[in-house]
């Protein structure tokens, strides 16, 4: 089986025989050809003209990098949860013109390039995050999932005691987590290195990965909405599998983030989407050691890629997730935004405007609302973004409205006596705005 660094080498191959890059691409023209469907685990790099990392375009817009440093900024750089999707006219579109669905678009380095940029050519953002969903390791073990209308993403045949883990592909060690990437998972690190080609250095590329627990939580239980105590029940009652299947998962994550910086994301984060459904103690014992254990590995290996967190419904743990390493804390509706600020001073915070305030309002409250956040959190060392994912609703008029809101944002101190529109956000990319 092909290791990462076998699947690294046939990607730079393909980039050096392949033709210049002419400006435009299939991943861009909404409404044009539309690529054939690619097979899982198809021969590697087969379609991709992806460049090693030092012939890729210097990166122009560092605002996050600098950010997430703990360097100043000139303005607070802005992105956003589930930022690519449903919410976007063109993405909608998309979908009807490739007659494909969210997980089949998933399948397709150029879909997945393509919807990675709708959002950034749309807000003019500070970052793309890659189009992926948090489930794709659990699918690589061999966990079905679905996502039936309506209804979220589900696996439909959760784990219901020890001997069902015979049904997945559980890496005993770092060499086979890395070689059930490079198999499993090489239609999405081929789309990290189509979508770092597309970007031309504009803005930086966030790659992703589920955490230990997240993944666990859903192989067990199977949904967010039911069997919400099935991750705790298997903690209690099967503790070795437990742990088993929780270092397995741990392998695999620190594999899949340090292959998606090899093929070229810049910062990587965590989502530890499911920590509201983990006791305090557990998580100490349980998800905080494996979470640290990724930072420290992921960057032992890729010191100058920034990691970042997102311990939804935990907030508790942030003071730990910084001890462990993580560049930057995100913070969830239930964070006070001005103590965690006085408790982690110096730290690169993310966070945490509330996304209902896109679904109805206007944009002159929406304006309020970001610069009320602002005021709290601070605009240096710090990430502005959601306190949540967009859910689909949201209008792009009050997305683009917080985007704004954020890029044009002055302290107090800084700001003129009478009120004033501010300059206006960096222009999109030279290829111009969709919708």
């Amino acid at each position: 089986m092909l290791g990462f660094g076998g699947f690294l080498m046939c990607l730079a191959s393909a980039f050096i025989s392949a033709p210049p890059f002419l400006g435009s691409s299939l991943a861009f023209e909404l409404g044009g050809s539309v690529p054939p469907r690619p097979t899982r685990a198809r021969p590697l790099a087969a379609t991709v003209a992806a460049a090693p990392p030092e012939a890729l375009p210097a990166l122009k817009n560092d605002l996050m990098v600098r950010a997430a440093r703990g360097e100043s900024t000139e303005r607070t750089p802005v992105w956003l949860f589930r930022q690519a999707g449903r919410h976007l006219p063109e993405y909608n579109a998309y979908k009807e013109t490739t007659g494909k669905n969210f997980l089949e678009l998933l399948q397709s380095p150029e879909d997945v390039c393509e919807v990675t940029l709708q959002p950034v050519r749309r807000y003019g953002l500070d970052a793309a995050i890659l189009f992926s969903d948090i489930l794709v390791v659990a699918e690589a073990l061999g966990v079905r999932v679905e996502m039936p209308g309506g209804k979220g993403i589900l696996v439909p045949e959760p784990l219901t005691s020890p001997a069902d883990m015979a049904r997945l592909t559980l890496p005993s060690d770092r060499a086979a987590a890395s070689e059930l990437v490079a198999s499993q998972l090489s239609h999405v690190l081929e789309g990290v290195a189509l979508i770092r080609r597309e970007l031309r250095g504009e803005v930086p590329l966030i790659g992703f990965s589920a955490a230990p627990w997240t993944l666990f939580y859903y192989i067990v239980g199977g949904s967010s909405k039911k069997n919400q105590k099935e991750g705790e029940r298997w903690l209690a009652e099967h503790p070795e599998a437990s742990k088993a299947l929780l270092d397995s998962l741990t392998d695999v994550v620190i594999e899949y983030l340090c292959a998606q910086a090899e093929a070229g994301a810049q910062m990587l984060q965590v989502f530890e989407a499911m920590g509201m459904f983990i006791s305090e103690g557990s998580m100490a014992q349980h998800a905080m050691p494996r979470m640290a254990r990724i930072c420290k590995e992921v960057k032992a290996r890729h010191p100058d890629v920034p990691m970042l967190v997102f311990p939804r419904g935990a907030a508790y743990a942030l003071p730990q997730l910084q001890e462990a390493g993580y560049d930057v804390l995100t913070l969830d509706d239930t964070a006070e935004r001005q103590s965690v600020r006085a408790q982690l001073p110096g730290v690169c915070l993310q966070g945490n405007f509330d996304p209902a305030l896109l679904v109805e309002g206007t944009p002159e409250s929406v304006r309020a609302a970001a610069h009320d956040m602002l005021d709290a959190l601070g605009s240096q060392q710090l990430i502005a973004n959601l306190c949540e994912g967009l859910g689909g609703k949201e209008q792009t008029s009050l997305v683009a409205a917080f985007v704004e809101a954020v890029h044009d944002y002055q302290p107090a101190k800084a700001r003129p006596a009478e009120a004033a529109d501010g300059p206006a956000p960096p222009p999109g990319f030279e290829w111009g705005v969709t919708g």
